[in-house]
């Protein structure tokens, strides 16, 4: 299949050092970028004319509690995964599936959070919901496991573990050992950060105890939804250097202060982004982008260096190929616009402005899922334009 977006007005690369990309063209071929600003070949499946709009990554939402594929039992609601995809989402990373009618945070078992992961990346996590990749089966970390039971979430797929029910400065050698068998099969460590959360069973977990545990991500360091003290935060900016992650469920004065911190010592690229979502904040699609906007409009960000927290700092730090736009890398991209009576006369204004975008389109591995505009957001002031040679991409929609 190839396709051909052109018109572009304004290119993100979603890579922080180098965040705009000056092309006007982008041609993809079965499902992958193959090259920019390209002599058109006359012999595509499906053109697309960003109708001078901007051309991003598909976003890359690394905090997400799914349960039974399109449907969370928190909020009762049905096709979340679905509006997500509307709110410029391309790619899902689960930090647990603990919304589970019934389960009882208190007498977690080995055997019952291996199982449960082992099920979800084999349900949720095997298949893509409407085009989006939800990165499922990620393990909630109790103790008394052991090594086969890592072994059995490797053999099923499961790349990422967590800590938040784990009574971590109670037992700091059994943690130490699981984050040791974690890294030897390469899966990424995520802990739960702050004050308790949701589940009322986490216990506080700051500064003193990521020093020692050293986690590859620390999650919603802002809170999710309480952070943790300003000082543990100010020490987590200066005397560590694993990812750190801010959410659209958290505080949002401790978001400010984390963000300034990082920018003025240069450290951007160990920001990265998700929503805790769904969960006690409710379904979301818009989330991801909300927090996007925060740290344009809010905390001074450049548009370019917010779209990469939001695609490709998140994406690296989960160990994912994604989130980038370059030749090779996968066609999983958004195009949109500004909204009419947003600021300023583009894209790049409205957003420095924290104004939402218009989105007009959104393919993933090349095909367009969404098309003339999302259920999610206002249409774009110009929306992008679609011609098509060969419809027989529409049976994969």
């Amino acid at each position: 299949m190839r396709v051909r977006i052109e018109g572009i007005g304004e290119c993100y690369s979603g890579q922080i050092e180098s965040p705009r990309l000056e092309i006007g063209a982008i041609d993809i071929v079965d499902g992958q970028i193959e090259a920019f600003d390209a002599a058109p070949q006359g012999d595509y499946d499906a053109r697309i004319d960003a109708a001078g709009g901007a051309v991003l990554p598909g976003l890359v939402d690394g905090h997400v509690h799914p349960a039974l594929g399109e449907w969370t039992p928190t909020q009762d609601a049905q096709g979340w995964i679905g509006n997500y995809l509307h709110g410029g989402t391309t790619t899902m990373v689960s930090a647990g599936e603990l919304h589970i009618p019934g389960l009882d945070y208190a007498n977690l078992t080995p055997e019952l959070v291996t199982s449960i992961a082992v099920v979800s990346a084999s349900t949720t996590g095997r298949v893509r919901w409407r085009g989006v990749r939800v990165h499922a089966g990620t393990c909630l970390l109790v103790p008394g496991m052991t090594e086969e039971h890592f072994d059995r979430l490797a053999a099923a797929g499961c790349r990422f573990v967590k800590f938040i029910f784990f009574p971590l400065e109670d037992r700091r050698d059994e943690a130490r050992q699981m984050v040791t068998w974690a890294h030897a099969r390469g899966m990424r460590v995520k802990v739960h950060t702050g004050g308790v959360s949701r589940s009322g069973a986490s216990r506080m977990c700051g500064y003193s105890t990521l020093d020692w545990l050293q986690p590859d991500i620390a999650a919603h360091v802002s809170g999710g939804p309480i952070p943790m003290p300003d000082e543990d935060i100010d020490a987590l900016v200066d005397r560590t250097s694993f990812a750190l992650e801010v959410c659209s469920s958290g505080n949002d004065r401790s978001t400010l202060r984390l963000v300034r911190r990082l920018m003025d010592q240069g450290k951007l690229a160990r920001l990265v982004l998700g929503t805790d979502t769904p969960g006690g904040t409710g379904v979301i699609p818009r989330g991801l982008f909300r927090s996007l906007l925060f740290l344009t409009g809010v905390c001074g960000m450049s548009p370019g260096e917010a779209i990469a927290c939001a695609t490709g700092n998140t994406a690296r730090a989960h160990g994912l190929a994604v989130g980038v736009i370059a030749p090779g890398r996968s066609a999983d991209l958004v195009i949109a616009g500004r909204v009419e009576g947003s600021s300023g006369p583009g894209f790049s204004h409205a957003l420095a402005h924290g104004d939402f975008p218009g989105i007009s389109s959104v393919l993933v591995q090349g095909v367009p899922m969404v098309l003339g505009r999302s259920e999610q957001t206002p249409p774009p002031a110009r929306p992008a334009l679609f011609s098509c040679c060969n419809f027989s991409w529409l049976g994969n929609r």
